[in-house]
C-alpha cells in the first residue's frame, strides 16, 4: 500500500471510531433525541469522497452499530449497506450540490434510514415511537454542512494530496 492509501485507511478508521462513540457516548434522556446519526453522516461523507468504498466494511460497521446499541443483529448493516448504495448510485449528482441541498438529501436519507429501522423493529416486536424520533433526523442534516466541512478539511486532504 502506499503512503497515501494507508493514510486515507487510518482517517476512514478513526472517522468511524469517533462516530461509533458518539453514537453510544450517555446522553440525558431529553438530549437523547436530538443525538444526530454520527455513523450515517460518516457513511454518506466517505460514500460522497470514496464512492467505490467497501459495502462490506460498511455491513461490519452495521453489525458493530447493532451490537453497541443492542438493536436486532443485522438492522443497521442492511439499512446502513442501502444507503450506501443510494449514494454511491447518485454521487456525482450529489457532489455537484451545495451543502444546504446536500443537507436536505441527508435529511431525506435519514427519515428512510429510521423509517426503516423502526419497521424492522417494529416487525420484531419492540419497536415503540414518539414525535420526538424524528428530531435526530433534523438535527442530523443541520450538522451536516459542519460535519462534511471538518472531515473535508481533515481527513479529506489525504485524498488530494500526492505521496
Amino acid at each position: 500500500m502506499t503512503k497515501r492509501a494507508v493514510k486515507i485507511v487510518i482517517s476512514v478508521l478513526i472517522s468511524f471510531l469517533l462516530a461509533m462513540m458518539l453514537a453510544i457516548i450517555p446522553l440525558p434522556n431529553w438530549l437523547n433525541w436530538l443525538r444526530p446519526e454520527w455513523v450515517v453522516l460518516v457513511v454518506i461523507y466517505w460514500m460522497l469522497v470514496l464512492p467505490c468504498f467497501s459495502l462490506a466494511f460498511i455491513c461490519l460497521i452495521g453489525l458493530l452499530l447493532d451490537v453497541l446499541t443492542g438493536t436486532i443483529l443485522g438492522a443497521h448493516a442492511l439499512v446502513l449497506v442501502g444507503i450506501a448504495y443510494f449514494i454511491a448510485r447518485f454521487n456525482r449528482r450529489l457532489r455537484l450540490f451545495g451543502l444546504w441541498q446536500q443537507a436536505l438529501v441527508v435529511l431525506i436519507v435519514i427519515i428512510g434510514y429510521q423509517a426503516l429501522l423502526f419497521w424492522i423493529e417494529s416487525i420484531a416486536g419492540s419497536a415503540l415511537i414518539v414525535w420526538q424520533y424524528w428530531l435526530t433526523s433534523l438535527t442530523s442534516a443541520l450538522l451536516w454542512p459542519f460535519l462534511f466541512l471538518l472531515l473535508d478539511r481533515g481527513v479529506g486532504n489525504f485524498l488530494h494530496t500526492r505521496s
